[in-house]
């Protein structure tokens, strides 16, 4: 059975006022199948070649938070929040270091939501 599902890619943005950036995860929300989840990989060298002063250790701690807050593991009140409002809130619109692509939709097969979060994070993230 397929279902419909959204997604946004987890960025770092050194510097904003030059737009450029490194995707670092991928954040896929399916309300058909309940199900919001991110996978994040940060790799220091790709980071550090847009930025040498950027911390490091602060943006692996900002993607794991996100990743704690989809699956609701997260203090505060955002991590209560009903999986539609925990997507809406990460992904809306921000001018800070860590951002978020727009949002894209697709369609998820038999295989379900967890392997196109792996599929479109190998495409979109994975450094190989």
């Amino acid at each position: 059975m397929t279902a419909s599902f959204d997604y946004a890619v987890l960025r770092v943005v050194p510097r904003v006022e030059r737009q450029e950036f490194v995707n670092i995860g991928v954040i896929v929300f399916c309300l058909e199948r309940r199900f919001l989840q991110a996978k994040v990989q940060v790799d220091e060298a790709r980071l550090h070649a847009l930025w040498p002063a950027l911390d490091v250790a602060l943006i692996q701690r900002h993607a794991d938070a996100v990743v704690r807050v989809c699956t609701g593991d997260a203090e505060g009140e955002i991590a209560s929040l009903s999986l539609r409002e925990r997507f809406h809130w990460l992904t809306s619109p921000r001018s800070t270091v860590i951002q978020t692509s727009a949002i894209h939709t697709g369609i998820c097969g038999e295989d379900g939501a967890e392997a196109m979060l792996e599929r479109l994070f190998q495409q979109l993230v994975a450094v190989e």
